[in-house]
């Protein structure tokens, strides 16, 4: 009796592990969708504006600087401008001696004049060897008065290309005369080459320094070849500053290089290629040259279009879908046709409209 008891209870623990060991490697039951509603994520088919950007990095540069050059070499008589100076256009910057420039047009004037009346004298005088060549000369005699009057006709014409030329210098020398009073060919700051550093005399075309116009600025930042395609002239641009990163600033693609920046190595084929791109500021009392900036310019944008988290679109091959909710659990596939796509959100141009929902699995 005691020995058949003894093997019911093993019976009956055996029976009781096996029913344990099947229950928890048995699979739960599967709703229509394949998947509880507790594990299921759901998001709303919605009508929406959605935009493509491509993200930039750079720094502020002010867009308009007019380069000071001396007119022509001197000593300087006097400096009407300061380091930093705000000028306005036609304003007298500097004044260089012209006394040694006057000097020179006046002697060139002395020898045009000495050219043209030595001018006047051979014509003169060759008129006269013309009308004294008789009829009764000889035949070497008027070729020897031909082969004068043609060396005449050519000193004449090398005479007259001379004092061409000797007129155009001359009439830059004038010019350069009236620059001895430099006038400021743009309003803005002026700002000299090394700061508050005066030359007392300068050469011919010397580098003097700049004038910047602070209100405007320019954002120039490098892209990849990947994006330098996608961004045309006239985009907008929202830009922001890592010194005031809740600023938000506004922009404009002004031009995109059509060539690769010097320093990326067109050469070096392991190196990307990368591609200048110009954007032009807003005013801001916060901007100044030299701030690094950050942007997104907007290459794509479709209003009111019907929408999908880009995150519920599944590929099989060539064919996009969604699980649409059939409610309850269950949901059913349903094939679309894409439009735009951006990382967080899908157009669908077929297949959905707004207020459908779509379940992530």
């Amino acid at each position: 009796m005691k020995r058949t008891i003894k093997w019911l209870i093993i019976g009956i623990v055996l029976v009781g592990i096996s029913g344990g060991l099947y229950m928890v490697s048995r699979p739960p039951a599967q709703p229509m969708d394949g998947m509880a509603d507790s594990q299921a994520i759901t998001f709303e088919v919605t009508r929406e504006t959605i935009s493509n950007t491509v993200e930039v990095k750079g720094k502020s540069l002010y867009e308009q600087e007019t380069s000071v050059y001396a007119p022509f070499g001197s000593e300087v008589t006097s400096w009407n401008v300061a380091d930093g100076q705000q000028v306005k256009q036609g304003d007298v910057l500097f004044r260089l001696d012209r006394s040694a420039l006057q000097n020179e047009i006046t002697q060139e004037e002395a020898s045009l004049r000495k050219a043209s009346l030595e001018s006047e004298l051979q014509a003169y005088v060759a008129q006269l060897d013309e009308e004294e060549t008789g009829v009764g000369i000889t035949e070497t005699q008027r070729k020897r008065a031909h082969a004068n009057e043609e060396m005449a006709r050519l000193t004449r014409e090398l005479n007259d290309v001379t004092a061409s030329i000797q007129r155009g210098t001359l009439a830059e020398k004038k010019e350069l005369v009236r620059k001895a009073d430099y006038r400021s060919p743009a309003g803005g700051i002026f700002l000299y080459e090394s700061a508050g550093k005066r030359p007392q005399a300068v050469t011919d075309n010397q580098y003097i320094g700049k004038i910047v116009d602070l209100d405007k600025l320019q954002f120039i930042a490098l892209v990849g070849e990947q994006d330098v395609f996608r961004i045309k002239p006239g985009m907008a641009v929202a830009v922001k500053m890592n010194a005031k990163k809740e600023l938000k600033l506004e922009g404009k693609v002004l031009r995109v290089s059509k060539f690769a920046k010097t320093g990326t190595d067109q050469n070096n084929i392991d190196q990307a290629a990368q591609f200048e791109v110009v954007i032009s500021l807003a005013p801001n009392e916060y901007l100044i040259a030299g701030l690094s900036l950050n942007g997104q310019i907007e290459t794509e944008r479709k209003e009111n279009v019907t929408v999908v988290p880009t995150i519920a679109v599944m590929r099989e091959n060539d064919k996009s879908y969604v699980m649409l909710d059939q409610g309850v659990g269950a949901a059913e596939r349903r094939d679309i046709e894409v439009g735009m796509e951006t990382p967080e959100k899908t157009e669908v141009l077929k297949g959905l409209e707004p207020g459908d929902k779509v379940v992530l699995q």
